[in-house]
C-alpha cells in the first residue's frame, strides 16, 4: 500500500508539473517536428529545436545556471558563443568569393539587402523595446541564424529562443514569402533581363588572400564583429588554400552537423512557457518578418537603380538575394529568372550578390554591437 502511494504521488507531481501553457509549447514543438520532416522546412534546425522545445517543457529546459546536459550545452555553446561561430566555420567553407570578386559592383546589393535592420531597430525602439532588444530584433532581418543568435546572446539574451525560431523559420519560408514581393516589384521585362557573365579571372592567390585581408580589415573598423568575421573566413580559407582538405570536409561536413545539432537542442530547450508565451514574442516575430520585407525590397529596389543606370543590363531580381540565406536566397533569384525565360542564366551574379549578402549581414551585425556597445 505504501509502495502504491510513493508510486501515485509521483506520477502526480510529473502531471501537477504541466500547465496549460507547457501543453501549448509542446504543441509548439510538435508543429516545428512535423514542419521539418512532412515539409522539410529547414529541418536541419527545425527539428532538433522542436525536440528542445518539448524536453524544455517536460522540465528539462536549458539554463545559465542549471545542472542537467542542455544547460551544459547552453554554457558551453551559447552563452559563450561557440556554436554559431563553429557554423560559420563550416558556412564559410562552402562560400565561393569568385563571383562577388569577378563582379565586385555587387556588392552594392549586399549593403542595400541590410536597410531593415536598421529600419527595424528604430521601429522596435518606438514600439518600447531598449536599444539592445530592437537591435537583436532588427538583425533577424538579414536571416542569418548564426549572426542573429551571436548578437541576440550579447545584446538580449532573454529573447534568444524567439529571435533563433524566428531566424530560422524565416529562412525555410523563402521560397514562400520572397516570390510574390519579387513579382509585385518587377515588371516581366526586368525579370527576362539576359545579364552577360564575362567575369574578371580570379587567382588562386586572390583567393586565398581575400579572406585574410577581409578579417584583418573588418577587424580594425569593427571590433565586435570580429569573432564571426574571422571564423566565416577562417572556413574559406581552408576551402582555397587547397592544401588541407581534411580540415576543409570536417568543418563542411562533422563540425557544422555536430554543431547545428547541439545549437537547434539547446536553443529549444530555452523554449519554455514563461518565456515564449507572452506578448513580446508576438512582437519579435512579427518585427522580424518585416525585417525580412523591408531588406527584400530594399534589395529589389537597388536592384532596379541598378537596371536603370547600366541601361537595363542587370536583372533587379539578384537584388533579392542582397539578403544572407546563402545559398537559398541565390537560387530562389536564378529560379525566378528562369520561371519567365527557361534559358535566362543569372545564378552566378545571384550568387554573387548572395555572398555579399552574407559578408553584409556579418558586418551590419558587428557594427550594431559596436554601436550598442558603445552607447550602453
Amino acid at each position: 500500500m505504501a509502495s502504491d502511494t510513493v508510486f501515485w504521488n509521483f506520477l502526480s507531481n510529473g502531471f501537477l508539473f504541466l500547465t496549460w501553457k507547457n501543453l501549448v509549447m509542446i504543441a509548439i514543438g510538435l508543429v516545428l517536428m512535423v514542419l521539418a520532416i512532412v515539409r522539410e522546412y529547414e529541418p536541419v534546425l527545425l527539428l532538433p529545436i522542436g525536440f528542445g522545445c518539448v524536453l524544455a517543457n517536460l522540465g528539462m529546459a536549458a539554463s545559465a545556471d542549471g545542472d542537467g546536459f542542455l544547460s551544459v550545452l547552453y554554457r558551453a555553446g551559447i552563452q559563450s558563443e561557440l556554436f554559431p561561430l563553429l557554423i560559420f566555420i563550416g558556412v564559410g567553407g562552402m562560400i565561393d568569393f569568385s563571383p562577388l570578386l569577378s563582379q565586385p559592383h555587387l556588392a552594392l546589393l549586399g549593403a542595400a539587402g541590410q536597410f531593415g535592420i536598421f529600419g527595424i531597430l528604430l521601429l522596435a525602439t518606438a514600439l518600447g523595446f531598449d536599444l539592445n532588444e530592437a537591435a537583436s530584433i532588427g538583425v533577424i532581418g538579414a536571416i542569418d541564424g548564426p549572426t542573429a543568435i551571436y548578437v541576440a546572446g550579447r545584446l538580449a539574451p532573454h529573447m534568444l529562443a524567439p529571435i533563433a525560431v524566428a531566424a530560422y523559420s524565416y529562412m525555410s519560408l523563402i521560397p514562400i514569402i520572397q516570390p510574390p514581393i519579387m513579382k509585385l516589384l518587377t515588371t516581366r521585362k526586368e525579370r527576362l533581363i539576359r545579364m552577360e557573365y564575362a567575369p574578371i579571372p580570379i587567382s588562386k592567390t586572390t583567393l586565398i588572400i581575400f579572406p585574410i585581408a577581409v578579417t584583418i580589415a573588418i577587424s580594425i573598423l569593427a571590433p565586435s564583429a570580429a569573432p564571426l568575421i574571422a571564423a566565416l573566413m577562417l572556413g574559406n580559407l581552408l576551402k582555397e588554400s587547397g592544401v588541407v582538405e581534411r580540415l576543409n570536409q570536417s568543418a563542411q561536413n562533422e563540425i557544422i552537423n555536430i554543431s547545428t545539432l547541439f545549437l537547434g537542442l539547446t536553443i529549444g530547450a530555452t523554449m519554455t512557457a514563461e518565456s515564449f508565451l507572452n506578448l513580446d514574442t508576438l512582437f519579435i516575430l512579427a518585427l522580424g518578418l518585416l525585417a525580412f520585407v523591408l531588406d527584400t525590397v530594399m534589395g529589389l529596389l537597388f536592384g532596379k537603380l541598378m537596371t536603370l543606370i547600366t541601361g537595363g543590363r542587370i536583372n533587379p531580381l539578384i537584388g533579392a538575394c542582397g539578403i544572407s540565406a546563402f545559398p537559398m536566397a541565390g537560387r530562389l533569384s536564378a529560379k525566378m529568372a528562369q520561371d519567365e525565360d527557361f534559358e535566362n542564366f543569372i545564378l552566378m551574379h545571384a550568387m554573387g550578390a548572395n555572398t555579399a549578402g552574407q559578408l553584409g549581414s556579418v558586418i551590419a551585425g558587428g557594427l550594431l554591437l559596436t554601436l550598442m556597445i558603445t552607447l550602453n
